[in-house]
Formats: C-alpha cells, sequence, structure tokens
C-alpha cells in the first residue's frame, strides 16, 4: 500500500526553517514536484515569493495554483501529478471554503490517497483534520469544518498565542474532538491516520495531545520531539 504523509505545522517557520526540509525528505526523486497553495492568504505574489525561496527552482520543479485568477490548467491533473503539495498559512475558513467551491477538497484527498506528500502551518494544518482552533472570524474560535483526513482536532500556535491552550482545553473539556495542539516551530508527522513522529527546530518547541476524561476533565501529554539539525 503506498504511503500516505501528512505534516502538519504549528506556524513560526520562516525561510530556511529545517522542517521545509524535513517535508522535502519524504519524497525520494531528485528534484521533486512541488505545488503551494497560498489559498488561505489574499497576498499570493507575497506568499509565492516567499516559497520560492523555500523551494528553489534548482532543486524543485515549483509551481502554485492560485484559485482567485484561475488559469486553464486542469486541477485535478495539476494536484495529482505533485510529489508534494504544501498549503501556506492564512484564514482557514475562507480556505475551506474556497476549495469545495472549486472541488480542491476531494482532489486533495485523492492525491493523499495516492501517495501525494501533504504539509502546511497554521490554517495549513488545520485543514487536514476533522475541527481546529482558528482566528479566521477575528476571535478565536471553534471550527469543526476540516477535510477529516485525520481524526480529531488541531489547534496551532499553541504557546506563542496566550488565548489558544485556555481556549483549547476549554472547548475539548465542552465536547469538542480531542486531538493534537503544536507549538510554533514544531510539527507532527502523520503516517496514514497514525502519528508517527514530532519534530522540532527548536529546543523549546513541543507537540501535544490534549484529551477528555470520562469525567469531563482534560489531560495534556506533552509528546516527545526530535529536534532538527540546523
Amino acid at each position: 500500500m503506498t504511503d500516505r504523509h501528512i505534516v502538519a505545522m504549528g506556524g513560526g517557520q520562516d525561510v530556511g526553517d529545517p522542517a521545509f526540509g524535513f517535508v522535502a525528505g519524504l519524497v525520494d526523486r531528485p528534484r521533486p514536484k512541488v505545488c503551494l497553495l497560498p489559498t488561505a492568504a489574499s497576498a499570493v505574489p507575497v506568499s509565492v515569493m516567499r516559497f520560492l525561496s523555500v523551494f528553489p527552482t534548482d532543486r524543485f520543479e515549483f509551481t502554485y495554483l492560485d484559485l482567485f485568477a484561475r488559469d486553464d490548467r486542469d486541477i485535478r491533473e495539476l494536484l495529482l501529478s505533485q510529489d508534494l503539495i504544501f498549503v501556506g498559512g492564512g484564514n482557514t475558513a475562507n480556505l475551506l471554503a474556497i476549495w469545495r467551491v472549486h472541488g480542491v477538497d476531494a482532489i486533495l484527498k485523492e492525491a493523499w490517497m495516492s501517495g501525494v506528500v501533504l504539509a502546511g502551518g497554521s490554517a495549513g494544518a488545520n485543514c487536514w483534520f476533522e475541527a481546529s482552533t482558528t482566528d479566521s472570524f477575528g476571535p478565536l474560535a471553534p471550527l469543526a469544518d476540516g477535510l477529516g483526513l485525520l481524526h480529531g482536532s488541531f489547534c496551532p500556535h499553541y504557546a506563542a498565542e496566550p488565548g489558544r491552550r485556555p481556549l483549547y482545553r476549554s472547548l475539548v473539556a465542552g465536547g469538542f474532538p480531542p486531538g493534537t495542539a503544536c507549538d510554533d516551530l514544531a510539527a507532527v508527522h502523520y503516517v496514514g491516520s497514525d502519528l508517527a513522529e514530532v519534530v522540532a527546530s527548536d529546543p523549546t518547541a513541543c507537540a501535544y495531545r490534549v484529551d477528555r476524561g470520562t469525567d469531563g476533565s482534560v489531560s495534556e501529554e506533552a509528546l516527545p520531539a526530535r529536534l532538527l539539525d540546523g
């Protein structure tokens, strides 16, 4: 069976962060084909220029899909031909809504099932789960509207943004799907539907399993992380 990889980053990874090299290393071929989906951000040219620095064209066959200015390429053909699809951060709710209008949600599931590596940070991590926390509507809020490729929920920016941890714990206590929280500069790597590894580019960055007990209490377990070189 083809391995299915998803890497969900907590956010904060800048150009040169070793997490991008970790993601690229999941593709076993020279000059991998990489497609950026910058749908969550309104400044598409800025996103594209940034990720050209992350995935330079001398080492990657880079392209991007701009759903705000569609060209005549067949989206399904484009995405299924990639080795890696990376989803940029921004507005999770807008991202999911726009994908569904264009049928990208179903194509991404097909791509994942066929072995295309899926990855992203912040909103680009939220989208793979059933539910998440987001500031898509201004204040931090729950969003139970993800693609559901991965079970449960996700909370990015767990330590970096003061409101994230108390909101997520409160939501889980109240019946929100339990799940994984991720600090900035940490990432969780799933193979199939199972968490395979936590990686981090900073020794203080962690990921956590946040669960609800039968009595309604919330537990938070720090998951061991491998510190990436660089």
